[in-house]
Protein backbone atom coordinates (compact mmCIF):
# COMPACT_ATOMS: atom_id res chain seq x y z
CA UNK A 1 0.00 0.00 0.00
CA UNK A 2 1.27 3.44 -0.86
CA UNK A 3 2.12 5.49 2.20
CA UNK A 4 1.28 9.10 3.13
CA UNK A 5 1.57 11.83 0.52
CA UNK A 6 5.12 13.02 0.12
CA UNK A 7 6.21 16.47 -1.00
CA UNK A 8 8.70 17.27 -3.72
CA UNK A 9 10.23 20.63 -4.57
CA UNK A 10 10.97 20.83 -8.31
CA UNK A 11 14.49 21.85 -9.42
CA UNK A 12 14.82 25.60 -9.67
CA UNK A 13 11.94 26.16 -7.22
CA UNK A 14 13.80 25.71 -3.92
CA UNK A 15 12.43 28.09 -1.31
CA UNK A 16 9.26 28.85 -3.26
CA UNK A 17 6.70 26.06 -2.82
CA UNK A 18 6.26 22.32 -2.74
CA UNK A 19 4.02 20.08 -4.80
CA UNK A 20 2.13 17.29 -3.04
CA UNK A 21 2.62 13.85 -4.54
CA UNK A 22 -0.67 12.09 -3.95
CA UNK A 23 -1.03 8.32 -3.54
CA UNK A 24 -3.04 6.70 -6.30
CA UNK A 25 -5.52 4.82 -4.12
CA UNK A 26 -9.06 3.77 -5.07
CA UNK A 27 -11.50 2.30 -2.56
CA UNK A 28 -13.77 -0.37 -4.02
CA UNK A 29 -16.62 -2.21 -2.33
CA UNK A 30 -15.71 -5.65 -1.03
CA UNK A 31 -17.58 -8.75 -2.12
CA UNK A 32 -20.15 -9.50 0.63
CA UNK A 33 -19.33 -13.21 0.47
CA UNK A 34 -15.58 -12.82 0.01
CA UNK A 35 -14.57 -9.79 2.08
CA UNK A 36 -10.95 -9.87 0.90
CA UNK A 37 -12.02 -9.57 -2.76
CA UNK A 38 -13.49 -6.71 -4.78
CA UNK A 39 -17.22 -6.96 -5.45
CA UNK A 40 -17.63 -8.75 -8.78
CA UNK A 41 -19.45 -5.74 -10.25
CA UNK A 42 -16.27 -3.66 -9.90
CA UNK A 43 -13.63 -6.40 -10.21
CA UNK A 44 -12.58 -5.72 -13.82
CA UNK A 45 -12.27 -1.98 -13.18
CA UNK A 46 -10.24 -2.57 -10.02
CA UNK A 47 -7.95 -4.95 -11.89
CA UNK A 48 -7.35 -2.30 -14.56
CA UNK A 49 -6.67 0.31 -11.85
CA UNK A 50 -3.91 -1.92 -10.48
CA UNK A 51 -2.48 -2.45 -13.98
CA UNK A 52 -2.28 1.33 -14.39
CA UNK A 53 -0.25 1.66 -11.21
CA UNK A 54 -3.04 2.37 -8.76
CA UNK A 55 -3.55 0.78 -5.37
CA UNK A 56 -6.87 -0.80 -4.45
CA UNK A 57 -8.30 -0.96 -0.94
CA UNK A 58 -11.62 -2.37 0.22
CA UNK A 59 -14.69 -0.88 1.91
CA UNK A 60 -17.46 -2.94 3.51
CA UNK A 61 -20.54 -1.35 1.92
CA UNK A 62 -22.97 -3.39 4.04
CA UNK A 63 -21.37 -2.10 7.24
CA UNK A 64 -21.47 1.44 5.91
CA UNK A 65 -25.17 1.30 5.02
CA UNK A 66 -26.10 -0.08 8.45
CA UNK A 67 -24.30 2.84 10.11
CA UNK A 68 -20.99 1.28 11.17
CA UNK A 69 -18.48 3.38 9.22
CA UNK A 70 -15.60 2.32 11.46
CA UNK A 71 -16.13 -1.33 10.55
CA UNK A 72 -16.60 -0.35 6.90
CA UNK A 73 -13.05 1.01 6.64
CA UNK A 74 -11.29 -1.56 8.83
CA UNK A 75 -9.41 -2.97 5.82
CA UNK A 76 -8.21 0.42 4.57
CA UNK A 77 -4.54 0.86 5.56
CA UNK A 78 -3.81 3.79 7.83
CA UNK A 79 -2.14 7.04 6.75
CA UNK A 80 -2.97 6.54 3.10
CA UNK A 81 -3.71 10.18 2.32
CA UNK A 82 -6.50 11.23 -0.10
CA UNK A 83 -8.37 8.43 -1.86
CA UNK A 84 -11.13 8.01 -4.43
CA UNK A 85 -14.20 5.87 -3.76
CA UNK A 86 -15.66 3.78 -6.59
CA UNK A 87 -18.58 1.76 -5.36
CA UNK A 88 -22.24 1.43 -4.63
CA UNK A 89 -24.32 4.51 -3.98
CA UNK A 90 -24.61 5.82 -0.43
CA UNK A 91 -26.55 8.71 1.06
CA UNK A 92 -24.80 12.02 1.71
CA UNK A 93 -25.00 11.29 5.44
CA UNK A 94 -23.35 7.87 5.06
CA UNK A 95 -20.70 9.39 2.80
CA UNK A 96 -19.86 11.98 5.45
CA UNK A 97 -19.56 9.17 8.01
CA UNK A 98 -17.23 7.30 5.63
CA UNK A 99 -15.01 10.36 5.32
CA UNK A 100 -14.94 10.86 9.11
CA UNK A 101 -13.99 7.21 9.69
CA UNK A 102 -11.22 7.44 7.12
CA UNK A 103 -9.85 10.60 8.72
CA UNK A 104 -9.56 8.70 11.99
CA UNK A 105 -7.17 6.43 10.09
CA UNK A 106 -5.11 9.28 8.59
CA UNK A 107 -6.94 9.11 5.28
CA UNK A 108 -9.57 11.25 3.59
CA UNK A 109 -11.76 11.20 0.52
CA UNK A 110 -10.56 13.33 -2.41
CA UNK A 111 -14.21 14.32 -2.92
CA UNK A 112 -15.30 16.06 0.27
CA UNK A 113 -18.72 15.38 1.80
CA UNK A 114 -19.85 18.84 0.66
CA UNK A 115 -18.79 18.08 -2.92
CA UNK A 116 -20.53 14.72 -2.78
CA UNK A 117 -23.85 16.22 -1.66
CA UNK A 118 -23.64 18.93 -4.33
CA UNK A 119 -23.24 16.38 -7.10
CA UNK A 120 -25.38 13.59 -5.66
CA UNK A 121 -28.55 15.57 -4.93
CA UNK A 122 -30.37 17.63 -7.57
CA UNK A 123 -30.87 20.75 -5.40
CA UNK A 124 -27.08 20.92 -5.03
CA UNK A 125 -26.32 21.28 -8.73
CA UNK A 126 -29.53 22.59 -10.25
CA UNK A 127 -28.93 26.35 -9.91
CA UNK A 128 -25.57 26.19 -11.69
CA UNK A 129 -26.89 23.99 -14.50
CA UNK A 130 -30.48 25.27 -14.82
CA UNK A 131 -29.87 26.65 -18.30
CA UNK A 132 -29.03 23.21 -19.75
CA UNK A 133 -31.49 20.94 -17.93
CA UNK A 134 -35.31 20.65 -17.73
CA UNK A 135 -36.98 23.16 -15.44
CA UNK A 136 -37.41 21.68 -11.96
CA UNK A 137 -39.00 22.41 -8.58
CA UNK A 138 -39.15 20.47 -5.33
CA UNK A 139 -40.28 20.29 -1.73
CA UNK A 140 -38.80 18.49 1.26
CA UNK A 141 -40.46 15.35 2.58
CA UNK A 142 -39.42 12.65 5.02
CA UNK A 143 -39.30 8.99 3.94
CA UNK A 144 -42.59 7.25 4.69
CA UNK A 145 -44.61 10.48 4.67
CA UNK A 146 -47.59 10.94 2.36
CA UNK A 147 -47.37 13.97 0.03
CA UNK A 148 -50.25 16.40 0.32
CA UNK A 149 -52.10 17.61 -2.75
CA UNK A 150 -51.40 21.19 -1.67
CA UNK A 151 -47.63 20.66 -1.52
CA UNK A 152 -47.57 18.82 -4.84
CA UNK A 153 -49.66 21.36 -6.72
CA UNK A 154 -47.79 24.34 -5.26
CA UNK A 155 -44.64 22.95 -6.85
CA UNK A 156 -46.42 21.97 -10.07
CA UNK A 157 -47.70 25.53 -10.46
CA UNK A 158 -44.14 26.86 -10.75
CA UNK A 159 -43.37 24.74 -13.83
CA UNK A 160 -44.38 25.28 -17.47
CA UNK A 161 -47.79 23.77 -18.32
CA UNK A 162 -47.84 20.28 -19.77
CA UNK A 163 -46.17 17.02 -18.89
CA UNK A 164 -43.54 16.33 -16.23
CA UNK A 165 -41.69 13.55 -14.44
CA UNK A 166 -41.23 12.88 -10.71
CA UNK A 167 -38.13 11.81 -8.77
CA UNK A 168 -36.51 12.46 -5.41
CA UNK A 169 -33.25 14.34 -4.89
CA UNK A 170 -31.27 11.39 -6.25
CA UNK A 171 -33.30 8.83 -8.19
CA UNK A 172 -36.43 8.27 -10.25
CA UNK A 173 -38.45 5.19 -11.04
CA UNK A 174 -38.29 5.72 -14.79
CA UNK A 175 -38.94 2.06 -15.54
CA UNK A 176 -42.31 2.33 -13.77
CA UNK A 177 -44.30 4.86 -15.83
CA UNK A 178 -47.20 5.03 -13.37
CA UNK A 179 -44.79 6.31 -10.70
CA UNK A 180 -42.74 8.50 -13.01
CA UNK A 181 -44.59 10.23 -15.85
CA UNK A 182 -47.18 12.96 -15.30
CA UNK A 183 -49.26 13.62 -18.40
CA UNK A 184 -50.63 17.03 -17.38
CA UNK A 185 -49.51 19.19 -14.46
CA UNK A 186 -52.92 20.87 -14.39
CA UNK A 187 -54.70 17.60 -13.49
CA UNK A 188 -54.34 17.74 -9.70
CA UNK A 189 -55.75 14.29 -9.02
CA UNK A 190 -53.48 12.57 -11.52
CA UNK A 191 -50.41 14.54 -10.43
CA UNK A 192 -50.97 13.67 -6.78
CA UNK A 193 -51.58 10.01 -7.63
CA UNK A 194 -48.30 9.65 -9.55
CA UNK A 195 -46.30 11.43 -6.85
CA UNK A 196 -47.92 9.32 -4.12
CA UNK A 197 -47.11 6.08 -5.93
CA UNK A 198 -43.53 7.22 -6.35
CA UNK A 199 -43.18 8.11 -2.66
CA UNK A 200 -44.74 4.84 -1.52
CA UNK A 201 -42.47 2.73 -3.72
CA UNK A 202 -39.35 4.61 -2.67
CA UNK A 203 -40.29 3.96 0.95
CA UNK A 204 -37.36 4.47 3.31
CA UNK A 205 -35.07 5.08 0.30
CA UNK A 206 -36.74 8.40 -0.48
CA UNK A 207 -33.92 10.95 -0.63
CA UNK A 208 -34.62 14.53 0.41
CA UNK A 209 -38.10 15.01 -0.94
CA UNK A 210 -40.15 15.24 -4.12
CA UNK A 211 -38.81 16.78 -7.35
CA UNK A 212 -40.93 17.56 -10.41
CA UNK A 213 -39.13 18.13 -13.71
CA UNK A 214 -40.74 19.52 -16.83
CA UNK A 215 -40.91 16.97 -19.64
CA UNK A 216 -38.89 17.73 -22.77
CA UNK A 217 -38.86 15.88 -26.12
CA UNK A 218 -35.54 14.06 -26.48
CA UNK A 219 -34.15 12.09 -29.38
CA UNK A 220 -31.69 9.21 -29.40
CA UNK A 221 -29.94 7.56 -26.47
CA UNK A 222 -28.21 9.10 -23.48
CA UNK A 223 -24.46 9.53 -23.18
CA UNK A 224 -22.52 9.57 -19.92
CA UNK A 225 -19.63 12.04 -19.69
CA UNK A 226 -17.06 11.72 -16.91
CA UNK A 227 -15.43 14.88 -15.55
CA UNK A 228 -12.35 15.12 -13.32
CA UNK A 229 -11.49 18.55 -11.92
CA UNK A 230 -13.85 20.21 -14.37
CA UNK A 231 -12.45 18.51 -17.48
CA UNK A 232 -14.31 15.85 -19.53
CA UNK A 233 -12.04 12.79 -19.54
CA UNK A 234 -14.26 10.04 -20.96
CA UNK A 235 -17.53 9.77 -22.88
CA UNK A 236 -19.60 6.72 -23.66
CA UNK A 237 -23.11 5.32 -23.59
CA UNK A 238 -25.25 5.55 -20.50
CA UNK A 239 -25.26 2.10 -18.84
CA UNK A 240 -28.95 1.73 -19.79
CA UNK A 241 -28.44 2.78 -23.43
CA UNK A 242 -28.64 0.41 -26.38
CA UNK A 243 -25.73 0.95 -28.74
CA UNK A 244 -23.61 4.05 -29.20
CA UNK A 245 -25.43 7.37 -28.87
CA UNK A 246 -24.73 10.43 -30.97
CA UNK A 247 -21.65 12.19 -29.50
CA UNK A 248 -22.84 15.11 -27.39
CA UNK A 249 -21.84 18.72 -27.90
CA UNK A 250 -20.29 19.85 -24.61
CA UNK A 251 -19.64 23.57 -25.17
CA UNK A 252 -22.10 24.80 -22.52
CA UNK A 253 -21.18 22.10 -20.02
CA UNK A 254 -17.47 22.85 -20.34
CA UNK A 255 -18.24 26.31 -19.03
CA UNK A 256 -20.73 25.31 -16.32
CA UNK A 257 -19.44 22.07 -14.76
CA UNK A 258 -16.25 23.66 -13.32
CA UNK A 259 -18.46 26.16 -11.45
CA UNK A 260 -19.76 23.32 -9.27
CA UNK A 261 -16.33 23.03 -7.65
CA UNK A 262 -16.71 19.24 -7.52
CA UNK A 263 -13.71 17.08 -8.28
CA UNK A 264 -15.37 14.07 -9.91
CA UNK A 265 -18.81 14.05 -11.53
CA UNK A 266 -20.78 12.51 -14.36
CA UNK A 267 -23.26 14.17 -16.67
CA UNK A 268 -25.94 12.11 -18.42
CA UNK A 269 -26.80 14.04 -21.57
CA UNK A 270 -29.09 13.60 -24.56
CA UNK A 271 -30.16 15.53 -27.64
CA UNK A 272 -33.30 17.64 -27.44
CA UNK A 273 -35.63 17.29 -30.42
CA UNK A 274 -34.32 20.68 -31.58
CA UNK A 275 -30.70 19.45 -31.48
CA UNK A 276 -29.52 21.05 -28.25
CA UNK A 277 -27.55 19.00 -25.74
CA UNK A 278 -29.62 18.65 -22.56
CA UNK A 279 -28.53 17.44 -19.14
CA UNK A 280 -30.75 14.63 -17.89
CA UNK A 281 -28.89 14.07 -14.63
CA UNK A 282 -25.67 14.98 -12.87
CA UNK A 283 -24.11 12.62 -10.37
CA UNK A 284 -21.05 12.08 -8.23
CA UNK A 285 -18.60 10.09 -10.33
CA UNK A 286 -17.63 7.82 -7.46
CA UNK A 287 -21.06 6.18 -7.42
CA UNK A 288 -21.84 6.38 -11.15
CA UNK A 289 -21.83 3.08 -12.98
CA UNK A 290 -19.35 2.51 -15.81
CA UNK A 291 -20.51 0.10 -18.54
CA UNK A 292 -18.64 -3.12 -17.92
CA UNK A 293 -18.28 -3.78 -21.64
CA UNK A 294 -16.35 -0.52 -22.10
CA UNK A 295 -12.67 0.10 -21.39
CA UNK A 296 -12.31 2.12 -18.14
CA UNK A 297 -8.71 3.11 -18.98
CA UNK A 298 -9.43 6.78 -19.93
CA UNK A 299 -11.38 7.33 -16.74
CA UNK A 300 -8.93 5.56 -14.45
CA UNK A 301 -5.93 7.25 -16.06
CA UNK A 302 -7.45 10.66 -15.29
CA UNK A 303 -8.35 9.69 -11.72
CA UNK A 304 -4.93 8.28 -10.92
CA UNK A 305 -3.26 11.41 -12.29
CA UNK A 306 -5.51 13.87 -10.42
Amino acid sequence: MTGPAATVTPPGMRGFHTIAVMPNVVLYCADPLRPRAVDSHFAAEARRARELGGTVALVDHDALTRGDATAAVARVPKDTGPVWYRGWMVSAERYAALDAALRERGTRLATTPAMYRTAHELPGWYEVLASVTPESAWFAMEPGARPSTADVMAVAATLPPGAAVVKDHVKSRKHEPDAFHIADLAAAGDVHAVVTRFAERQGTDLAGGIVLRAWEPFRGAESRVWWVDGVPVATGPHPDADGDPEPPALDALRELVPRLDCRFVTTDVVRHADGRTRLVELGDGQVSDHPRDRDPTPLLTALLAA
